[in-house]
């Protein structure tokens, strides 16, 4: 995000680059449906960029404003605001193709050299500050001292301006080549052209770090009409999960008010109803949820998502026994999805009833083969362990879900349990041990997480949240 990165460099600290690598960290979101929809269009993007799809991560962030940005090597985000806020799938996949470019054309790397390069003058105006206070000149002192971010600013700029033109130019190449409409990427700019004029304090996340200009909008525009596609609309298909996503997210993250003003009850859809059984599940109106979600199974008895929604909402309500068949139709429908696998394990966990904790077991294990970082997963494998009498089990279970939300006092703690009762012999053991090694208190690295873990601080750096299915994070927020 360039933003960030210039704002790192000006303040010349190191705490403003951890400060912005754990807001980022904060707030990721899972949801199996909307995640599918987004690699489905992003996939091809990547591929037509020369990237390889199974490389680049995407993740969502909980976050209102309209932003999106590539950070800590191919890894692309998009915030909830700007899935809301864009009006049709091409304006989406306009803001991945522009994402996708920053990284094929190697601009985040490149950005980490200029912002290098931008804050030599400002080290100069720096030095020229301190020498004239020295020289009995306080207030010119300060005045070099305080222009030298506006310094630094305008050098950093000359070499983003070239790389966000170069983006705009990458999108429509990468659409064009899909035989897409690139139509996209120009709507999105001029919906928020407004936002030229606006103050840096008021102007979208986005339009800070990639700034809008007259004349970079005209040349997206020129060059999407060059490819002569600006006419193909986008498939039903594509409409439709747009419109699922977008009522999705306005359901569990946005008010009942706002959900009752985008779909009123007139609105007899299936994206409406969607919303309306979301808002009414997340409000405890659980009756009016299933009735309408049963509306939709009525019309679309093959849809994984539908089944998945109904078995959360019956879960949450504490109907256990009544949320295991909508979960376990939905893996029948969408075999071996990790989420819906965690979700259909965290039933049979709750229920209890003979062969559950086996079959739970098995599900976590399909679903951790896939997703081994997932800490909610390994939380619930823990479960499952301690059930059925495994202790050491549970211990290097929890001491792994501990480990990869970040907190390693808990991670060390847990796994110093499992090898002290573990068969030295198995995998179990070594990778008890290996906990143990990378969180090791003595080791320099730790030392400020067991710093902050004796001064009574938050020590993760990473959320549960991430790793959790998108109905949990929403009931149950961040750790």
């Amino acid at each position: 995000m360039v933003s960030g990165l210039v704002r790192a460099a000006f303040a010349l600290t190191a705490s403003a680059l951890v400060a912005l690598g754990g807001a980022s960290a904060q707030g990721l979101i899972r949801d199996a449906e909307i995640e599918e929809t987004l690699r489905e269009w992003t996939d091809p993007i990547l591929e037509v960029s020369g990237l390889v799809p199974a490389d680049v991560q995407l993740f969502i962030i909980n976050d209102p404003s309209l932003n999106a940005f590539v950070a800590n090597g191919q890894r692309i985000h998009m915030h909830t605001g700007l899935l809301i806020e864009a009006e049709t799938p091409g304006q989406i996949k306009g803001v991945l193709g522009h994402e996708t470019c920053h990284i094929a054309c190697g601009h985040t790397v490149a950005r980490m050299r200029a912002s290098e390069i931008a804050m030599r003058p400002a080290l100069v105006s720096i030095g020229l500050g301190i020498l004239a206070i020295a020289a009995g000149e306080p207030g010119a002192g300060a005045a070099l001292i305080g222009s030298s971010g506006q310094f630094a600013a305008l050098n950093f700029f000359v070499h983003t301006r070239a790389e966000e033109a170069a983006a705009d130019a990458a999108a429509v190449k990468y659409l064009a080549a899909l035989g897409q409409s690139p139509s996209g990427i120009v709507e999105f700019f001029e919906k928020f052209r407004y936002q030229e004029v606006l103050s840096d304090a008021k102007r979208y996340p986005y339009f800070r770090s990639h700034p809008l200009a007259s004349d970079r909008i005209r040349g997206a525009r020129i060059l999407a009409e060059a490819t002569g596609l600006m006419d193909v609309p986008p498939t039903e298909r594509e409409l439709k999960q747009y419109r699922m996503m977008r009522a999705k997210l306005v359901g569990f993250l946005d008010t009942p008010l706002r959900v009752r003003r985008d779909y009123p009850d007139a609105d007899k859809s299936a994206p409406a109803r969607y919303a309306r059984a979301i808002s009414a599940y997340r409000n405890s109106d659980i009756q009016r949820a299933l009735t309408e979600i049963d509306s939709l199974l009525a019309e679309e008895p093959e849809n994984p998502y539908f089944h998945e929604l109904k078995g959360q909402i019956l879960f949450e309500s504490g109907k256990i026994e009544e949320s295991i068949a909508p979960h376990k139709r939905s893996l029948e429908l969408k075999p071996g999805q990790p989420l819906l696998l965690i979700n259909y394990a965290r039933s049979l966990n709750a229920r209890g009833a003979e062969g559950d904790f086996a079959a739970a077991e098995t599900a976590l294990h399909d679903a951790l083969i896939a997703e081994p970082d997932n800490a909610f997963a390994w939380a619930q494998l823990a479960i499952t362990y301690e059930n059925q009498d495994r202790r050491s089990e549970a211990q290097l279970a929890t001491a792994e879900s501990a480990y990869w939300v970040g907190d390693i006092v808990r991670a060390n703690a847990f796994a110093r349990r499992a090898v002290q009762s573990l068969d030295k012999s198995t995998t179990n053991y070594r990778r008890a041990d290996d906990i143990l090694l990378i969180t090791d208190p003595s080791n320099p690295d730790n030392r400020a997480f067991y710093d902050r873990y004796r001064r009574g601080s938050n020590l993760s750096l990473h959320t549960a949240g991430r790793d959790m299915p998108f109905g949990d994070f929403s009931a149950r927020g961040r750790e």
